[in-house]
């Protein structure tokens, strides 16, 4: 399935974002269970939680060290609010 381009990416308490698509549709993803090992546990920083960005052309999301999510997990994986 094609999941709808992001518009905007909000860090939110307790390691979720709040993604906005296109379609206007609003979706909570909980970052938590991936924020394991190495790589990924840099997350369970706040700061650097926060520092979540939108890549271009809405295709998906990105921390300054590289680590990302794929943009069909953010969409399968969320829930609409």
């Amino acid at each position: 399935m094609l999941q709808p381009r992001l518009t905007k990416v909000e860090p939110m308490p307790s390691m979720v974002l709040r993604l906005h698509y296109e379609t206007g549709e609003v979706r909570l993803f909980d970052v938590a269970p991936y924020a394991e090992g190495a790589w990924y546990g840099e997350l369970k920083d706040d700061a650097y939680f926060r520092s979540v960005r939108l890549l271009p052309g809405g295709v998906g999301i990105e921390w300054r060290d590289g680590q990302d999510i794929a943009p069909h997990e953010l969409y399968e994986m969320s829930r609409t609010i």
